[in-house]
């Protein structure tokens, strides 16, 4: 059942600061089902780190991940705002608007924008 996707989280981020993000589709082996979520740390030199980090995690769950693309997530948790930008060199530019939907479902109450800025 749908369960065990519901237990991935949306998103997963730093509380405060820029950093690195990437957009991953989770899917079923086979299956049509598929969900997106979004990943970001300062901890992440480059964007494939944190593909790195994530696969083999969803991978035991029984998820097929795919890299959608990636950029920048400024998060400002004091004024509750989240600007979503730029691109990564390896996997491309991800889509900025589905990002932002996703993190709306998590940070409901915060202003959160994108742009194809590069900074």
């Amino acid at each position: 059942g749908g369960t065990a996707m519901a237990a991935v989280r949306d998103v997963e981020i730093d509380p405060e600061g820029t950093f690195k993000y990437i957009l991953v589709r989770l899917q079923r082996p086979g299956g049509e089902e598929h969900r997106d979520i979004v990943r970001g740390t300062k901890a992440a030199e480059f964007h494939n780190h944190i593909f790195e980090k994530v696969n083999p995690e969803m991978e035991k769950l029984g998820y097929e991940c795919k890299c959608l693309g990636g950029g920048k997530i400024d998060h400002n948790s004091k004024d509750k705002k989240i600007r979503v930008f730029g691109l990564s060199t390896g996997y491309g530019k991800a889509d900025h608007s589905v990002t932002v939907e996703i993190l709306k479902k998590v940070y409901t109450d915060y202003e959160i924008t994108w742009s194809d800025d590069k900074k």
